[in-house]
């Protein structure tokens, strides 16, 4: 058995039992109403939903995936960029009832609530046993300690461009050049 609802302007085929999601709905208690459009008591035989009703449940509120919405004009320096979630609610559809027939669907088993996990007592930290980050930290700093810059690589790199200025003022300037 199955029947047709109409929900937040849309169409849906549902059976006892099936989840849907539909437009955000506004619900009693968790119970939904629906409109129903066409019944489908036996095999191949479809009627009207007049005096049928259809009945779920309230499984789940919430939005969807987001949606972005790029409008542009070219040539026109007009951009604009927007986000969209559609809010829903997902609703479980528990009763079809038409002409003194009533269609139900099975109950849910009830989800076994777990007992929280007792927290570990705080245990003082091992020194012998350091965290990586703090090994990392550790490295980092005999690192430096070990290259500092020495007296002698100074003085190398402050001679360098000194002697480079010598030799180019050693070379004749007019060397390699036509006089016209």
């Amino acid at each position: 058995m199955y029947a047709v609802i109409r929900a937040g302007g849309k169409q849906y085929r549902v059976a006892p039992g099936d989840v849907i999601r539909v437009e955000r709905a506004g619900h009693k208690n968790g119970r939904l109403e629906f409109d129903v459009l066409a019944v489908s008591a036996a095999e191949g035989q479809i009627s009207r939903g007049n005096g049928a009703s259809v009945v779920g449940q309230v499984v789940e509120e919430g939005r969807g995936a987001k949606v972005m919405v790029f409008h542009y004009k070219r040539k026109k320096q007009y951009k604009k960029l927007a986000g969209h979630r559609q809010p829903f609610t997902a609703v479980r559809i528990t009763e079809i009832a038409f002409e003194g027939q009533k269609f139900t669907a099975p109950e849910l088993p009830e989800k076994k609530v777990k007992a929280p996990k007792p927290k570990p007592e705080t245990v003082p930290a091992v020194e012998a046993e350091a965290t990586p980050a703090a090994k990392k930290a550790e490295h980092k700093a005999k690192a430096k300690k070990e290259a500092k810059p020495k007296a002698e690589a100074h003085e190398k790199k402050a001679a360098a461009p000194k002697a480079a200025a010598k030799h180019k003022a050693s070379k004749p300037a007019d060397k390699g050049k036509k006089k016209k």
